[in-house]
This record gives structure tokens, C-alpha cells and sequence, in this order.
């Protein structure tokens, strides 16, 4: 009895693992489950497949610009697409043969002065046009967006008589001031974030003794964190790429030509160098992928809840 007991024990689980495998056949050659598990596959395979091909498209340029700034003046824009030796030293080799600092400053001193002037001036006028009720807001409104939808090189020339009688032509003045004087765009993108904020929370402020403008700076403006990131982001993008305001403004004076004059500049001073134009290129480049890089996931936020309320 003890034997066959033990025979049956020992078989048992031999039993067991036939019987679980053939199971497990079962499952892998039914169709229904085959066919479902290959769509899986096509569903994520073509997902992927257009996500690639996307991020190829957007990388492929800046690819391109990194390895030409890495080859040899003799090697660029040949045919052959990878260095044969990284010249490292043409990163150093822009600052000896071009004031990139000086134009550096200049377009630090453009955007920073740009955006700080861009706040101050467009969060008054938006918690104006939505969070307070007066006559012609309405007006006002349409007024800004009749602004946005106004080129700019229609006022360029009465524009830049004003600034020549003021004697400010040749400097970055004509560039940092408009900025303090509101911004369309800016008081829209502000506004309509502002309208999806509650109003029983201006309300309650109110109640508790606080003016309009304790409302704004203590209750609004936490609140409106997303937007004004938003906000500052998209004007210290303009004014760091802007070429057309410094080119129309300060291109007879170099000692106060921003980032995108000098390179364009540069380039038209050393056109057959193109590894020392992708250089400066990456240079420019790097101070906005970095903001970007370090500030996306408020941007992001700020432009989506912006115009959920209209």
C-alpha cells in the first residue's frame, strides 16, 4: 500500500503539469485569442511607429546641426554625415571670432526686461477685462484683439520716426519699452485664464476687507501661476529669437546687436565655415531648450486651461 501510495504521489504532479500545459496550448492556439493579441501588437506597433517617426522629424535638424558643428571646416556639408574627428574646439573657436558674450548680454538684457515689463503691464489690464465690472469693457476687449490682428509693419514706420526724434535709434530702448505699454496677445491669454477662475473667491476676499488690489496680488495672481508662466514663457521666446526689432533698430550699431542679428551676421562674415555657424547655432539654441526643458510642465498647463471659459 505504502507503494503504490508513494507512486501515486510522485505521478501526481507529473499528471498535474501535462494537464496545465496542454491548458496553456489550448489558450495559445485559440483563435479568437490569437487574433486579439495580434491587433495588440499592430495597435502598438503603429503607435509607436508614428510617435518615432514624429520625434525623428523635430530631431533630425537639431541632429544635423550638432554633427556639423563637430567636423572639420573641410568636412561640412560634404557627404559624409558623421565627423571624422569631433572638433570640440569650434565651440571655443566662435568666442575668439565673434563678440558672443557681448551679444549674449544684450539678449538677456532684451528678453529678461521683455517679459518682466510684459507681466506687469498685461495682469492689470486682464484682471480689468474679467474679473471687473465698468462700462466699455466689452469695448476694450474688442479693441485688443483688433490689436492682435494688426501687423506690426503697418506702425513700424511712424513707430521708428518717434524713437529717431527721441534719439534712442541704435539702442535696445526702442525694444524694452513697448513691452511696459501692454501686449495683445499677453492680455488675451491672461483674461481668458482669469474668466475660469470662481468668482466667490473675489467675493469672499471682498467680504474680508481686502481692496482690489489685495484681490489681485493675494488671491488672483496664485491662482493665475499656470498663465503668467505661459505668458512669460511665450514672450521671452519672442524677444530671444526676435531678429526683425533689433535688425530695424540696432543694426548700424554691433556693440548692441542681440543673438539672432550676430548670427545672421556671423554667418554672412564666415559663410564657408559652416561647422563654426552650427557652433554658434547650438549656442544660441541652448538657454531656450533649457528654460523649456525646466518650465514645460507649467507651460503646458497654463496654455490648457486657458480659454476653457470664454
Amino acid at each position: 500500500m505504502s507503494t503504490l501510495t508513494g507512486s501515486d504521489q510522485r505521478t501526481t504532479p507529473a499528471a498535474g503539469g501535462n494537464s496545465a500545459r496542454r491548458r496553456g496550448r489550448v489558450r495559445l492556439t485559440d483563435p479568437a485569442a490569437r487574433r486579439a493579441r495580434r491587433r495588440e501588437r499592430l495597435g502598438w506597433i503603429a503607435t509607436h511607429c508614428v510617435a518615432i517617426a514624429l520625434a525623428l522629424a523635430f530631431l533630425t535638424p537639431l541632429i544635423f546641426i550638432a554633427l556639423t558643428a563637430l567636423m572639420s571646416d573641410q568636412q561640412a556639408l560634404t557627404a559624409q554625415l558623421w565627423p571624422k574627428h569631433f572638433q570640440w574646439s569650434n565651440f571655443t573657436d566662435v568666442f575668439r571670432k565673434a563678440p558672443l558674450l557681448t551679444w549674449l548680454g544684450n539678449s538677456a538684457l532684451y528678453a529678461g526686461l521683455a517679459t518682466c515689463f510684459t507681466l506687469v503691464s498685461a495682469v492689470p489690464v486682464a484682471y480689468a477685462l474679467s474679473r471687473l465690472r465698468w462700462r466699455g469693457r466689452n469695448a476694450a476687449f474688442l479693441l485688443v484683439i483688433a490689436m492682435m490682428l494688426l501687423p506690426p509693419q503697418i506702425t513700424q514706420v511712424p513707430i521708428y520716426v518717434m524713437w529717431a526724434r527721441l534719439h534712442l535709434t541704435g539702442t535696445l530702448w526702442p525694444l524694452v519699452v513697448p513691452p511696459l505699454l501692454g501686449d495683445a496677445f499677453s492680455i488675451f491669454l491672461l483674461r481668458q485664464f482669469l474668466l475660469t477662475i470662481p468668482e466667490e473667491y473675489s467675493l469672499a476676499a471682498r467680504v474680508d476687507g481686502c481692496s482690489e488690489i489685495r484681490v489681485l496680488l493675494k488671491v488672483i495672481l496664485p491662482m493665475a501661476k499656470p498663465a503668467l508662466s505661459a505668458v512669460a514663457l511665450f514672450q521671452f521666446f519672442y524677444a530671444w529669437n526676435d531678429y526683425y526689432g533689433p535688425l530695424i533698430y540696432t543694426s548700424e550699431v554691433p556693440s548692441h546687436w542681440t543673438l539672432a542679428l550676430g548670427l545672421a551676421s556671423f554667418r554672412t562674415v564666415h559663410g564657408a565655415q559652416w561647422n563654426l555657424t552650427m557652433a554658434a547655432t547650438l549656442l544660441v539654441m541652448a538657454p531656450v531648450i533649457v528654460v523649456f526643458f525646466f518650465a514645460q510642465k507649467a507651460f503646458i498647463e497654463g496654455v490648457t486651461l486657458t480659454g476653457v471659459k470664454g
